[in-house]
């Protein structure tokens, strides 16, 4: 017998014949569009994770899923679950796209681009969101601006020298100056490449499916619109982490002008208030997500909080521990994940317990080498070496969590992570950082302490190593938790009833 092809991600969906003598169900599939940028199925993590779960769980569904990927040749780390039938790939920062253009009358851009500017350079509320009027006016005019993608090239109109000019007149119109300093010719061309690349998901053909999922805010949502707007595809969004805030975060870093990133801010803002005024099901991961979505103009009768599920199977209570006082990390290394934090705590538990290791699982991103070696450094520094070990992915997770006495999470920004269920599933007790869900994760089954905090984290972690009883107990109390709160079942049960309830009323 000739081996099967096997199906890439890459590769169109082969059409099988039916075999003779069977009768092909007449039962309709519904098609899911699942969205997500720079996540799955090319890099590991936990919204990868929950993608995977999300379509493997639901084998009665199909799914087409859309990537909004760096260049468009990344390669698929996870194997192909069999209902994942498309894959479709938006690179915002490889070539421009130059696809076909749907007939019709191309809109003046002129006036396009004056409305955009405005919407972002309007005056804005200090205490509260947007205001539904200033989000009403950008969602006007992301319409407009998807007109003209899928007619004319979006991508070139931006960076042309008019739309440079326009950028600097809107700019000096709004009298902005005061409070963001002058932009420069230099400014406005750096700012309009920056969104150039952001918007390129309005130039794709629209996406068809029965239902459109969005895995996050941010320019997956203008895949979601543009499928509202052509086909009227009822719209879902989750968010794992707060998107907005971790934009925040990022722009805070870059090397860019305060003008750049004031104009950047606002587009992220408005296009975040946009998506959740678009949404027919928004899906927050936590109350804390939850809180974040209604300060920003979020529908608070078109929410439901849906907290992560894993399969208790897969993470059984760990049987042993090990002999030296140790503490486990396990995830990306990441500066959002703030291992100088826990690197800095574990230097005060290796002082108070010499016997003390400190175990770091998790792949190293590219993009994150240089972190990477700042906590090699700060390591040797504080003469952890040999002690406080990066040990790379490791093939069973459930391994990493058994390697430990307890499971550390040190983040500035999260979600609902997964790496705190899984680690409370195997019976291990948590010492948390409170941000994002983690707190509802973890309720009483450990400790939670103040972020960018290495004296509390160290301070809880010398409550549990020393003291058995308590961390025994605490693990019971972790497994009996994601037993009754956080199972896979339950979770995958109410998506599929969110897709039932918004395929009726698209039908």
């Amino acid at each position: 017998m000739n081996n099967p092809v096997p199906f890439r991600l890459d590769m169109p969906p082969a059409v099988t014949p039916a075999s003779p003598g069977l009768v092909p169900s007449t039962r309709r599939r519904p098609r899911i569009a699942l969205v997500a940028e720079g996540t799955y199925p090319f890099y590991t993590g936990g919204v990868s994770l929950w993608c995977h779960q999300l379509i493997s769980g639901m084998p009665d569904h199909r799914f087409t899923f859309v990537s909004l990927c760096e260049d468009g040749t990344e390669r698929s780390t996870w194997d192909t679950p069999d209902n994942l039938t498309d894959l479709v790939r938006i690179p915002l920062w490889g070539k421009p796209p130059r696809g076909r253009r749907t007939r019709g009358p191309v809109p003046s851009f002129a006036a396009v681009h004056d409305a955009f500017l405005r919407a972002l350079l309007r005056p804005q509320e200090c205490q509260v969101g947007l205001s539904a009027a200033a989000t009403d006016e950008f969602l006007s005019t992301m319409r407009e601006l998807f007109t003209f993608a899928q007619r004319a090239d979006l991508g070139a109109a931006l960076v042309a020298n008019d739309s440079i000019e326009r950028m600097l007149l809107a700019w000096r119109a709004a009298d902005v100056d005061g409070h963001h300093g002058r932009l420069t010719l230099r400014d406005a061309v750096v700012a309009a490449d920056q969104i150039e690349h952001l918007l390129r998901p309005l130039s794709h053909p629209p996406v068809r499916a029965d239902v459109c999922h969005l895995a996050m805010s941010g320019v997956s949502a203008l895949v979601g619109m543009a499928a509202k707007w052509a086909n009227g595809t009822p719209l879902v969004m989750s968010e794992h982490g707060v998107y907005l805030r971790e934009r925040y975060l990022s722009l805070a870093t870059e090397k860019l002008s305060h003008p750049v990133k004031m104009l950047l801010v606002r587009f992220h803002r408005a296009l975040t208030s946009a998506a959740y005024r678009m949404v027919d099901v928004l899906a927050p991961h936590s109350s804390y997500n939850r809180r974040w979505q209604l300060y920003n103009g979020a529908d608070p009768a078109r929410m439901r909080t849906m907290y992560n599920g894993i399969n208790p199977d897969d993470f059984p209570a760990a049987a042993t521990e090990p002999a030296d006082p140790t503490i486990v990390f396990v995830g990306r290394v990441d500066p959002l994940k703030d291992l100088h934090t826990l690197i800095r705590a574990f230097e005060i538990v290796h002082r108070e317990l010499p016997g003390a290791r400190l175990r770091m699982f998790g792949p190293v991103p590219e993009a994150n080498k240089e972190y990477y070696a700042s906590c090699v450094r700060l390591i040797a520094e504080l003469g952890l070496t040999g002690v406080a070990v990066f040990e790379g992915r490791v093939p069973r997770q459930v391994d990493a969590y058994g390697a430990g006495h307890l499971v550390v999470l040190t983040s500035v920004s999260e979600g609902f992570p997964y790496t705190v269920v899984e680690s409370m599933s195997t019976g291990r007790p948590q010492v948390c950082t409170n941000v994002g869900g983690v707190s509802e994760a973890v309720g009483d089954a450990g400790f939670v302490v103040p972020p960018r905090d290495h004296a509390a984290v160290a301070a809880a972690c010398l409550k549990l190593l020393p003291d058995d009883e308590l961390r025994r107990r605490l693990g019971a109390i972790a497994r009996r938790r994601v037993l009754d709160m956080f199972t896979l079942d339950q979770w995958t049960d109410a998506y599929r009833d969110i897709y039932g309830d918004l395929g009726e009323v698209a039908g």
